[in-house]
């Protein structure tokens, strides 16, 4: 890091949409002109911190994964994760599995509230298949 660069201190939102050969993502302020693309989640994140880092290079920043706040929408992110079962997370976190699914599909729009149950219920999964150990 360079001397007289700072540290930007705000989160940047970026939209991740899913594509044909992978992921596209740009930021959601239309001030930044900065997009890119990956053929991964994980390639992506690289590459958007690379992209963001070159334009705000010019202005004195540096920017850190913290800054970045990555968003896919509901519809794109069950795509990406075809192993998650919409019908088994609606029944986990108790939501009923037809308005999941209109989520899902996008014929709905969760609430903030609804999109904060989901989530919560996806990290209960991660966390549970993470504290998961199997027989050998």
């Amino acid at each position: 890091m360079r001397s007289n660069m700072k540290i930007l201190k705000k989160r940047i939102r970026v939209i991740v949409e899913k594509t044909n050969t992978g992921f596209s993502a740009y930021p959601f302020d239309e001030q930044i002109p900065a997009g890119t693309t990956g053929r991964t989640i994980s390639e992506l994140q690289d590459n958007i911190l690379e992209v963001l880092n070159f334009y705000f290079e010019e202005k004195g920043y540096i920017i850190r994964k913290e800054n970045i706040a990555i968003e896919i929408d509901l519809q794109q992110f069950f795509q990406y994760y075809r192993v998650l079962n919409a019908r088994h997370l609606a029944e986990k976190i108790g939501m009923n599995p037809t308005l999941l699914s209109q989520y899902v599909s996008g014929k709905k729009k969760p609430s903030q509230a609804q999109i904060q149950r989901i989530i919560g219920g996806i990290q209960n999964i991660g966390k549970e298949l993470a504290e998961s150990t199997f027989l050998h």
